[in-house]
């Protein structure tokens, strides 16, 4: 029996076609692994993020009845000077 150029042909794009799957596979899990990582790193940021707001607010709260703290949250920009212009944070 003869083996057909058929055959070879059927083989060789079912060999490419193999590797091709596996290397979309490995590709795909690749991707797949470090969306999880970067979707974690954001919502650790969120979180610092919303924290960090918390406090904003909390202490913004705390300056309506301590005026001392006032210039501590306009050298941050959090809070306007008396002028009604933005505070700017020394650098």
């Amino acid at each position: 029996m003869k083996n057909s150029p058929l055959t070879s042909i059927l083989l060789a794009v079912l060999a490419i076609s193999a590797v091709w799957s596996i290397i979309s596979c490995m590709r795909y899990i690749n991707n797949t692994r470090q969306i999880r990582q970067l979707q974690s790193q954001v919502a650790g940021i969120q979180y610092r993020q919303t924290a960090f707001q918390a406090l904003v607010a909390e202490t913004t709260e705390y300056g309506k009845t301590h005026p001392k703290i006032d210039p501590i949250l306009e050298s941050i920009g959090y809070k306007r000077n008396p002028s009604g212009a933005p505070a700017t944070p020394n650098k």
